[in-house]
């Protein structure tokens, strides 16, 4: 039972971090700070999130991110940033909750975490490019907001409920990995799209300097 709560806690944090990184460290290390999770046995190893440096550290990056993720774009720039530094922070979040393991565990662990961290980043940042297709900025804040939700209850029910946390991020990612290709076939057409439009606009504008006009000759 223990090891089930173990890596219900793993994987919800491998799975949040890959949503929102800054706020899922930022909770976890309020509940550890405030024993909230009564740190028994099996939740020492997150101790070190409710440290003063790394409450501060990740309170100020969710605040930055807090702004950036509801400004058109810049959200994509913003995750773009994060591609690598999401499904990293989640591996290692992980792999702290998962405590010392055999060396072959710790890598499939890793995988494992560093996967589904990967999973959940890739279809936010794949919302957020549709999302920006619209030139109202009202779907990025809506869907900002949404997401911190899902972190915020996530993470309730990862730390008080941690093997249902494990069946309930599971489905997830399982749900997640069947969608993901259509969304990035989505993705690929509409910028296809704009890509084309942007050659027939600039081709429209641009002379043709292949045809010689009349009256003139080439040298």
């Amino acid at each position: 039972m223990q090891i089930l709560e173990q890596l219900g806690l793993g994987l919800g944090l491998a799975t949040l971090a890959g949503l929102n990184l800054y706020l899922t460290v930022f909770l976890t290390g309020l509940l550890v700070r405030f024993d909230v999770l009564h740190l028994a046995a099996k939740y020492q190893t997150i101790e070190v999130l409710g440290h003063d440096w790394v409450l501060i550290a990740a309170g100020v990056l969710y605040a930055i991110e807090f702004v950036a993720d509801k400004v058109p774009w810049l959200d994509s720039l913003w995750d773009s940033i994060h591609t690598l530094i999401r499904p990293v922070g989640g591996t290692l979040l992980a792999m702290q909750a998962l405590g010392e393991m055999p060396a072959h565990l710790e890598v499939v662990a890793a995988l494992l975490a560093g996967g589904a961290a990967l999973t959940t980043h890739s279809a936010k940042a794949g919302t957020r490019l549709l999302a920006n297709h619209s030139p109202e900025p009202a779907s990025n804040i809506a869907l900002s907001i949404a997401e911190d939700i899902v972190v915020v209850a996530g993470t309730l029910i990862m730390v008080l409920k941690p093997i249902i946390a494990l069946c309930i991020f599971t489905a997830v990612i399982i749900v997640l990995w069947l969608v993901l290709p259509r969304m990035f076939r989505v993705i690929r057409r509409s910028f296809e799209i704009i890509r084309d439009k942007l050659r027939i606009l600039f081709g429209r504008n641009t002379p043709d300097y292949s045809v010689t006009p009349p009256g003139s000759s080439r040298a």
